[in-house]
């Protein structure tokens, strides 16, 4: 299996948003959970830009797509 180009804290950095584990750890905890009739890239807490980089990403099943996913299920937990 091929190991996965990104890591979780990596998606956080292209985010521009602190990445280091504490960090990362605040913000699932401040924003979760997400209800679940919010789309990921819907959440008021993004940016605009950060909102289309989490659209596209999913649509084009990009090499973010999985973390992605991880950060989705990280905030809905």
């Amino acid at each position: 299996m091929d190991q996965p180009i990104h890591q979780f804290s990596d998606l956080f950095a292209q985010l521009g948003l602190p990445a280091d584990e504490s960090a990362i750890r605040l913000f699932i905890a401040t924003h979760s959970p997400l209800r679940s009739d919010i789309e990921l890239a819907d959440a008021p807490f993004w940016t605009d830009s950060q909102a289309a980089f989490l659209k596209e990403e999913k649509l084009e099943d990009a090499d973010w797509a999985e973390l992605v996913d991880q950060l989705n299920l990280a905030l809905r937990g």
